[in-house]
């Protein structure tokens, strides 16, 4: 075999998996022979170890179970790498166990795997361990499926034989989430369809497996939409640079966009794109690369540099699927050790929600993890972690627990989605902030929204003028100081509720701008919106069964905004209601509308 210079060509990683005695070896065998990929002092060991053995033929699966114990038993016990190329890509395959007590290494093979090689014993079509590895491969996400039926010379070739196994995986298959399954039928010993197309199977028109490998389309699996790039370095040479340097796990990046470093969202732009030595006005995934900022911020290892308008999850708990690779099993009572992308933290397993019969694919309730069972877990981080499912980025979406007194690693996961609990606990609330004149209907309608709110399950909470003057603001009067001082402290008590993950539904009259700025920037990191009840002051005071308006004309109230004081309506409020026109009903649903617009309920 003559070695190839060819490393910029793209790369394909496979898996490739099947039951004992299914012949993944012989198949990788038989494809690097038949490519002319076995360096001549393996060949000739591969041939003295098969005349050893009595055969006649060369054993072409002694090229990947490569240990002795393997060959001895003549099983693969783990999971062999091999990799070749051609002149049209790169291939690593990934050669995993068929036993049922190596599960955890099929989801090693799979985790980073662009497609996924499943053989089936033509004499046999789908057993449990088929069952198992087509599961596993859907849940890691493996864009690509081929179900490879060998051993076809040993049931004369026959197409019925080939498509009644074909049929049987294609109804298991529906019960999971595939993306794309096909099959071929193949002889590994004899070498049908591996890379030459043999005499023997004239009625299949498809691909060879070689010709399948070489022309799949990977790169409209990459997600080039999501940037994510977790530092892995600060590079800070002297005090006129600072650097970050990681890998993009997702997305493009250009030079001047602007960015959020995450989870402390402070904003920046790029300044510049640094790939190896060179600076180039963009990058992509899976690039390699040091980003300077335009702001000098704090981040640090471990921190994930974003799109300020795409966004990942940010929370500290999450909803996962993972399978457990120690022989202790999981111990809820026990904090581990979570590394996802570049983050490291502390974590325990708030609920083991049930486990999977691989074979069946039911739910059964246990609370015992065990070596190769996988399960849905709940999952707590003592620091908040940068995530997206796993169906949206593998990269940013995968983890693996490890044990903080032996340092092993006891289970790889991936995340579904960010847990109710985050959600319940941990979430911050919005504040609503109703302005308009006496009268505009202001507390009518922010009664109707929080009612709302609390029939789909929101913590909500109701600020206005009586509910702060009846508690909290007692001591004030109606001056425009005292005014301002009871928004002040509306404004605090709206900041302590909302990021205690409370909805604020606040209705003040507020007339002047000034303060309803402060309490927008009062509230910090809580969603603040604005909403304009506008109502002519004329409506207002025909709907005044108290006469304030009336005595405040006649001089008998002072400092009455709309009369003696003045309102100053706002410039670009979220959400303008005119309740003139509008009945309640349809002020509030033209609120809800805005919150669910902006996915804030």
């Amino acid at each position: 075999m003559e070695k190839k210079n060819n490393s910029n060509i793209e790369l394909l990683k496979l898996v490739i998996a099947g039951s004992v005695d299914d012949g993944k070896s012989t198949l990788i065998g038989r494809l690097f022979y038949d490519l002319n990929e076995i360096y001549e002092d393996q060949l000739e060991s591969i041939k003295r170890i098969s005349l050893k053995q009595g055969k006649k033929e060369i054993d072409l699966s002694l090229l990947t179970d490569g240990l002795s114990a393997e060959r001895e038993q003549k099983i693969t016990i783990d999971v062999a790498y091999r990799y070749f190329s051609n002149s049209k890509r790169r291939f690593v395959i990934a050669d995993v166990p068929g036993h049922e007590q190596y599960t955890r290494n099929m989801v090693t093979g799979c985790s980073d795997a662009d497609m996924a090689i499943i053989l089936a014993d033509a004499q046999k079509g789908l057993l449990k361990q088929s069952k198992r590895h087509l599961f596993i491969a859907s849940l890691m996400g493996v864009s690509h499926i081929l179900v490879a039926v060998n051993k076809m010379d040993l049931v004369d070739y026959e197409q019925e034989v080939f498509e009644k196994i074909k049929n049987e995986f294609a109804d298991f298959a529906t019960k999971m989430s595939i993306h794309d399954l096909q099959f071929i039928p193949i002889s590994s010993i004899k070498g049908d369809m591996i890379v030459n197309r043999g005499n023997n199977m004239g009625w299949y028109q498809g691909p060879t497996i070689n010709a399948f490998i070489e022309n799949l389309e990977i790169e409209i699996d990459k997600n080039l939409i999501d940037f994510r790039f977790p530092v892995q370095l600060v590079i800070r040479p002297d005090q006129k640079f600072r650097g970050y340097a990681g890998q993009i796990e997702g997305g493009v990046i250009k030079k001047g966009e602007s960015v959020m470093v995450l989870p402390s969202g402070k904003k920046s732009k790029i300044k510049n794109i640094i790939v190896g030595e060179k600076k180039q006005d963009y990058a992509f995934t899976p690039q390699s690369v040091v980003l300077t900022l335009e702001d000098e911020l704090d981040v640090s290892r471990g921190d994930m540099i974003v799109r300020e308008n795409n966004l990942p999850d940010v929370g500290k708990s999450f909803e996962s699927m993972v399978c457990w690779m120690s022989d202790e099993p999981l111990d809820l009572k026990k904090s581990y050790i979570l590394k996802q992308t570049t983050k490291i933290t502390r974590c325990f397993i708030n609920d083991l929600v049930y486990k999977v019969d691989i074979d069946t694919l039911h739910r059964k309730n246990d609370k015992k993890l065990r070596l190769n069972e996988i399960g849905k877990l709940e999952i707590v981080t003592n620091q908040p972690l940068v995530f997206d499912p796993y169906s949206r980025n593998e990269n940013t979406g995968g983890f693996i627990i490890i044990d903080e007194i032996t340092n092993n690693t006891v289970g790889a996961g991936i995340i579904l989605k960010k847990s109710e609990l985050e959600d319940q606990k941990t979430k911050k609330g919005f504040v609503l902030w109703f302005t308009g004149l006496s009268q505009s209907g202001k507390t009518t309608i922010a009664d109707s929204v929080s009612q709302l709110l609390a029939k789909k399950g929101l913590p909500v909470e109701r600020l206005d003028g009586d509910i702060m003057r009846q508690f909290i603001s007692r001591d004030l009067g109606f001056t425009k100081e005292d005014r301002n001082e009871n928004i002040r402290r509306a404004t605090l008590v709206s900041k302590l509720l909302s990021r205690n993950g409370v909805n604020v539904i606040a209705s003040f009259i507020s007339p002047y701008k000034k303060t309803r700025d402060m309490a927008r920037q009062g509230v910090e990191d809580a969603k603040f919106i604005e909403v304009f009840c506008k109502c002519p002051i004329e409506v207002c005071e025909s709907r005044d069964t108290k006469g304030f308006y009336k005595k405040a004309r006649e001089g008998k109230i002072q400092n009455f905004t709309g009369i003696s004081d003045p309102y100053e309506e706002p410039e670009n409020p979220e959400v303008v209601v005119f309740s003139d026109q509008e009945s309640v009903e349809e002020c509030a649903q033209k609120i809800i509308k805005y919150l669910e617009e902006n996915n804030l309920v």
